[in-house]
């Protein structure tokens, strides 16, 4: 296991702007982007082994850090409400994304230098969860306004380096953020100011597309407003704080551990045959009053087998090292761009996610056949999603408080394997490594694909080390039976 006695030097920081061309703009946000205005950012870290002729922390400085410097401002020329703010005007029911050239907008770039030892950093077995904390930036945020991405470059010297990023949720949604990734790798390997995009990450920036004929934004935003009441009921003047509550979701890395993990596609396999062998077998309450109309599916999908698996091991540590009855939930969320009416572009650019809740009973996660029930559960939110992915969607908050309290540990999900994280080459080769460091802000599962190309699935986890201890065995355990 690695030690936790590494530090951070920062070399330079800067302030990147869009090429001077670039105009002001103004974007109102959605219904979608609203739902997560004072959410934790989302954090994701791409790892870059040097080629063995490039160690020297020169090639770093005179060449990695200027081409990656130029071609993100290249880049922000294409996607400017990352270049922005999002402020709430006096006058304006809900906030705006702001852009103005010349005042202090741009994109905080940090240059920094680590002296961890790169190969543990890499390594996948558990290491203390507070090490990925050093390589992602601070996001600014207050009353008033807040960024909406900063990027961090950390060398390790003579072994390889790190792109850190921290974005804003009310603005970017996992496949925007990773639309924003790909283009800027894309435009690094040319740094050419007349390079053009690629179509497919030409982003839409068109909020018309999204409609909202029940008023969500106006609900979302009240919610916010009675939240900030809440925490302090003697400010009557800032309702429209945009401050990130960062303490209502801290990094909970103390005592705890970070590991990655593979599911390859044999181990998937395996899993998808045990839960369909005992499908028709295994009933829960629903099933047994009748109201579950979803006969067995001929195949189970990965996200479904990865999910259900992990879960279910998850569950089983907490209660094998706590020795306390739990109840767990699990929540996900959908992209909605094909499931609204009309379907959005694939391009749309902003937050057009929707969380899901699959709530069993106490024992199901933790029961023999507990993989079975919880596959069942998720399968049979999807198949209700597809009926109406918006279905509940105005209950969100309220359904999220009312699963809250003592004993009750939600899980949740971050990532997805059709993001092709470890396809983001930025003139140096393909990541050697890609995390996500805010699963840390609670019981999340990190998922990408895997990073040989050959349909598994990463999973990456934050468990506090006796559950981490167990899950380990468990995970590997239960890989291991016919």
């Amino acid at each position: 296991m690695a030690s936790n006695k590494n530090s951070i030097k920062i070399h330079d920081h800067f302030n990147v702007t869009p090429p001077s061309s670039a105009t002001h703009l103004s974007l109102p946000l959605t219904y979608f982007d609203v739902f997560w205005l004072r959410f934790h950012p989302v954090e994701r870290t791409f790892f870059y082994s040097f080629p063995s002729q490039h160690t020297d922390p020169s090639f770093f400085y005179d060449q990695v850090v200027p081409k990656l410097k130029t071609s993100l401002s290249l880049t922000l020329q294409h996607f400017l409400p990352l270049a922005g703010k999002i402020v709430w005007p006096e006058d304006s029911e809900k906030p705006i994304i702001q852009y103005n050239p010349g005042d202090d907008d741009g994109v905080s770039l940090v240059i920094a230098e680590s002296d961890a030892n790169f190969n543990d950093i890499l390594d996948n077995s558990p290491h203390e969860a507070s090490e990925s904390r050093s390589f992602v930036p601070h996001l600014e945020s207050s009353d008033s306004s807040a960024s909406v991405i900063s990027i961090q470059i950390t060398l390790f010297p003579n072994s390889g380096f790190c792109i850190g990023i921290t974005a804003h949720h009310a603005i970017l949604d996992g496949k925007s953020s990773t639309m924003f990734i790909k283009a800027w790798a894309s435009l690094s390997q040319t740094s050419e100011e007349s390079s053009p995009l690629v179509q497919e990450l030409e982003p839409l920036f068109d909020r018309e597309v999204i409609k909202d004929p029940k008023g969500l934004d106006t609900v979302f935003t009240n919610h916010w407003k009675n939240i900030a009441s809440m925490l302090d009921p003697s400010d009557t003047n800032n309702k429209k704080s945009l401050e990130i509550l960062s303490h209502a979701f801290p990094p909970k890395v103390e005592d705890s551990l970070r590991a990655t993990f593979d599911l390859t596609r044999s181990d998937l396999e395996k899993i998808k045959k045990r839960v369909l062998s005992k499908w028709d077998t295994i009933v829960y309450e629903e099933e047994s009053n009748n109201s579950n109309p979803y006969p067995k599916p001929h195949a189970l999908s990965t996200f479904v087998a990865t999910c259900a698996y992990v879960t279910v091991c998850i569950a089983k540590a907490f209660q094998e090292s706590e020795k306390e009855k739990h109840k767990f939930w699990f929540a996900f969320t959908v992209d909605c761009r094909s499931r609204l009416e009309p379907p959005l572009p694939d391009k749309y650019f902003g937050n057009c996610v929707c969380g899901h809740v699959t709530d069993t009973k106490t024992e199901d996660f933790t029961n023999e056949d507990g993989l079975v029930l919880v596959a069942k559960k998720i399968y049979s939110t999807i198949k209700k999603i597809e009926k109406g992915a918006l279905d509940g969607i105005e209950d969100l908050f309220s359904t999220y408080s009312s699963l809250m309290g003592e004993n009750v540990v939600g899980i949740g999900v971050a990532g997805s394997n059709r993001f092709s994280v470890y396809g983001t080459d930025f003139g140096w080769g393909s990541p050697t490594k890609v995390e996500i460091p805010s699963v840390d802000r609670g019981v999340t599962i990190g998922i990408a694909e895997s990073k040989d190309g050959k349909g598994g699935i990463q999973v990456e986890l934050v468990l506090k080390k006796n559950v981490m201890g167990l899950f380990h065995t468990l995970f590997h355990a239960g890989l291991s039976e016919n």
